[in-house]
C-alpha cells in the first residue's frame, strides 16, 4: 500500500507532471518572474472558471483578507462578525487592522456561521460580516447576504477551504462560494483543493471601483508608478505560481470530485455508528471535502489519532483552541462570549485524511482502523 499522507501532493504532481514541469521551465526561460503573462493567463482563467469579472491574484490567502478589510475603509474600533471555529488567518488580519473582531457561533451541523447568531451579534458599530466556508462547503450565503443587506453590511467571504463549492439559492440559482458577497477571498497554500507550489491567493469582486482600489492596495498603493495614492501593501502572485495554478485549475473540479468519491467511502464505512457523527451537507450544497471531519462522541479523541499515527495514518485536529480563546486577541480587551457550539466542537473533531490521490485500498486501511479503535 502506498504511504497515506493527509494530503498527497506528490502523486497529484506526478500526474500533471509534464504539464507543470514545461509550464515551471517556459518561465525561467522567459524570466518574468513578477507580473509575467503567466500571471494575466491564471487571472483570467480563475475569473471565467468562477464566472466573477475581476480577479485580482496576491501573495496569500491572509494577504487577501487584510487587503480586502483595507479596501472596504474600515477604521479602528468598528465590528466584523467572524466565526470563532476556524483558522487564526481569518481573525488575526482584523487585529492587525485594530477592527474589532465579533466572535459569533456556528452551526452543529455544517461547521459554518450561523446566520442567527449573526443577527443577534449586530450593533451600531458593526461594519462587516465574514462567514468562512468551513471544511469545503458553504455557509448560508443567502441568508447572510440578506442579512447584510438588510442593515448595510459588507461581506467578505473567506472561501480559503471552499474554492469550487457551490451553493443553490431558493430561486434555483446556483453560486460559486467567494462571488456572492462584496469581495470573496482565496488561498493557494499547497494542500488547498486548488494549491501552488508555494504561498499565492486571490481577492474576488463584482464591483469595478472595488476591484480598482484593490489592485492598488496590494501594489503599494499606486495605479501609476511611484504616485502613491493610498497606503497599500506588497502583495503578488508570482509568474512561477501562477503557471503552475492554470495547469491545476483545469483539473479542480477533477480533483473535487475524487475528495467527495473519498468522502463517501468514509460515510458509508461510519453510518448510524453511534460513537461517530459524518459531515452533514446542506440542502442545495455542494460540499468540495477541504477536510473531512468526524464529530466523535464518547472517544479518546487523542488516544484515536496515536494509534492511528502508530498504523500509520495521519489525523489532524482542525482547531483544538478557538479564536475567541486565543491569547493574541487579549491585548483589544474583547468581551467575554459564550460559544457553546464552538466549544463543544473543539473538544470532539477529528478529520482524517482527505484528497484526490486516495485510493480504496488506503480508504479501507483507514476505516478499518478507527472502526477497530471506537468499537474497543
Amino acid at each position: 500500500m502506498v504511504p497515506i499522507q493527509m494530503v498527497d501532493l506528490k502523486r497529484q504532481y506526478l500526474k500533471i507532471k509534464q504539464q507543470v514541469d514545461e509550464a515551471v521551465i517556459n518561465v525561467m526561460n522567459n524570466t518574468a518572474f513578477i507580473n509575467g503573462k503567466a500571471v494575466a493567463d491564471f487571472t483570467a482563467s480563475l475569473s471565467s472558471y468562477l464566472n466573477v469579472p475581476y480577479v485580482i491574484p496576491c501573495a496569500n490567502g491572509t494577504d487577501a483578507l487584510q487587503i480586502a478589510m483595507m479596501v472596504l475603509g474600515l477604521e479602528p474600533g468598528d465590528e466584523v462578525i467572524t466565526p470563532s471555529f476556524t483558522y487564526i488567518a481569518t481573525t488575526e488580519v482584523m487585529a492587525l487592522l485594530r477592527l474589532t473582531p465579533v466572535f459569533v457561533d456556528v452551526d452543529p451541523q455544517t461547521f459554518c456561521i450561523d446566520p442567527m447568531a449573526i443577527r443577534k451579534a449586530i450593533t451600531s458599530k458593526t461594519k462587516a460580516i465574514v462567514p468562512v466556508h468551513l471544511y469545503g462547503q458553504s455557509a448560508d450565503m443567502e441568508e447572510i447576504m440578506k442579512i447584510a443587506n438588510e442593515h448595510s453590511l459588507y461581506v467578505i467571504e473567506d472561501n480559503a477551504q471552499a474554492i469550487g463549492a457551490t451553493i443553490k439559492y431558493s430561486d434555483g440559482s446556483i453560486r460559486k462560494t467567494g462571488t456572492i458577497g462584496h469581495i470573496g477571498c482565496t488561498s493557494f497554500f499547497p494542500s488547498k483543493n486548488l494549491g501552488a507550489f508555494g504561498d499565492g491567493g486571490a481577492i474576488f469582486t463584482h464591483d469595478e471601483t472595488l476591484a480598482d482600489k484593490i489592485r492598488m492596495i496590494a501594489n503599494h498603493g499606486q495605479s501609476k508608478r511611484y504616485y502613491h495614492d493610498i497606503v497599500g501593501c506588497n502583495s503578488r502572485l508570482d509568474s512561477m505560481q501562477a503557471a503552475i495554478l492554470d495547469i491545476k485549475l483545469k483539473h479542480l473540479d477533477a480533483y473535487n470530485h475524487s475528495r467527495q468519491q473519498a468522502a463517501a467511502f468514509y460515510t458509508a464505512a461510519f453510518a448510524n455508528h453511534p460513537k461517530v457523527k459524518t459531515p452533514v451537507i446542506a440542502e442545495g450544497n455542494h460540499h468540495v471535502f477541504h477536510q473531512y471531519t468526524l464529530i466523535l462522541e464518547d472517544v479518546d479523541r487523542d488516544g484515536l489519532v496515536e494509534y492511528l499515527s502508530q498504523q500509520g495514518i495521519p489525523a489532524m485536529i482542525y482547531y483544538p483552541v478557538p479564536a475567541h480563546k486565543q491569547k493574541m486577541f487579549s491585548f483589544l480587551h474583547l468581551p467575554e462570549v459564550d460559544l457553546p457550539i464552538t466549544d463543544w466542537l473543539t473538544q470532539r473533531v477529528v478529520s482524517l485524511p482527505i484528497h484526490s490521490e486516495l485510493d480504496q485500498e488506503q480508504l479501507g486501511h483507514i476505516t478499518k482502523h478507527v472502526l477497530q479503535f471506537i468499537n474497543k
